[in-house]
């Protein structure tokens, strides 16, 4: 018998497969159908303040027309706000109540003094663990990079202050030093660190003049990106780590927890496949851990980080050297 069993964020998990924070867990029924198909865990789709702040700006533009009124505006504010927060944390109750798997709430503030409320809010509503999904591109060209670090452990130490629950960060891999980031971030009493954010990725239409969207579900070959950082910090960080983006099957969450992962995220590819993918995911995980002899996770996790090389140093070079030859096949093939 295999044992998938795995520690997160202090939490336990029949196996290591979260469904990442998407649209497939903004409601009961959906999180119901996630837990039958295997999910070890849960992130609840984001609480975003913009959405509320947008929401409050269109009504206030209504009411501006039939005369406003200065009043109304701390009435809409606390209107709009209370019941879109009521009805993440009813989705949460309610969720605690159909499944026991772990249900993990997920927020996404602009502004550094709604982070407390809103994780206050979450964590008494029954929420067993709390991602921050801080989704900063730094962008402003005014401003460096040192103020763009202090926003995430702002951020951090915010939050800290008003929730005692396990509390995770979802980050960016925009930074002139990741790898000390990353560090740093793990230090501060975070329970786990999700790598990484995937951003809106914008492209032209050159008929009608206009950004769109593209690539809003993300492809195996950015499986690639989380599973280097991985491996580089497994073994150098003071809390767990999450892989996010580009797990397709059960095999990139081998080779995720191979890198050193704790838990791997999935949501794009159950997008394509439906729920009940993960019942291949994890068939294929525990084929290939028979395969191999594993009878749990902890046989094999970080097997292949860099911690567990002999010459760190020699590990990032060979990488380096095997593109260019893999590249050079590739290139001869083609002719």
């Amino acid at each position: 018998m295999m044992d998938l069993t795995t520690s997160y964020l202090g939490l336990t998990l029949r196996n290591p497969i979260v469904v990442g924070s998407c649209g497939l867990s903004d409601s009961v029924d959906k999180i119901r159908r996630l837990d039958s198909a295997g999910a070890g865990a849960v992130v609840l789709k984001s609480l975003f303040e913009e959405e509320i702040a947008m929401e409050f700006e269109d009504t206030l533009d209504e009411i501006k027309a039939d005369g406003f009124i200065p009043e109304y505006y701390d009435y809409f504010d606390y209107q709009i706000k209370t019941k879109k927060l009521e009805k993440y944390l009813e989705l949460i109750r309610e969720a605690k109540r159909a499944v026991s798997i772990p249900i993990i709430a997920s927020v996404n503030c602009v502004y550094s003094h709604e982070w407390a409320f809103f994780a206050k809010e979450l964590q008494n509503a029954g929420a067993d663990a709390l991602e921050l999904n801080v989704f900063l591109l730094p962008a402003d060209v005014n401003r460096g990079s040192q103020q763009n670090e202090e926003l995430y452990f702002k951020v951090v130490e915010t939050v800290q202050n008003a929730a005692s629950i396990p509390i995770a960060l979802k980050m960016s891999y925009y930074f002139s030093n990741l790898g000390q980031m990353i560090q740093k971030l793990s230090q501060t009493g975070l329970a786990g660190l999700v790598l990484f954010n995937r951003f809106y990725s914008p492209d032209f239409d050159v008929d009608e003049m206009k950004v769109i969207p593209t690539h809003v579900l993300s492809s195996p070959a950015e499986l690639t990106i989380s599973l280097r950082w991985i491996a580089l910090m497994s073994g150098r960080v003071q809390c767990d780590l999450a892989a996010s983006t580009g797990v397709h099957d059960g095999r990139a969450v081998v080779k995720q927890l191979l890198a050193g992962a704790d838990v791997v995220q999935v949501a794009s590819a159950l997008y394509r496949h439906g729920p009940q993918y993960l019942q291949q995911m994890l068939q294929e995980l525990t084929q290939w851990m028979a395969e191999k002899k594993y009878t749990k996770i902890s046989d094999f996790r970080g097997l292949l980080s860099q911690a567990k090389s002999g010459d760190p140093g020699v590990y990032e070079r060979v990488q380096f050297m095997k593109y260019f030859a893999e590249k050079d096949k590739y290139e001869e093939s083609t002719y």
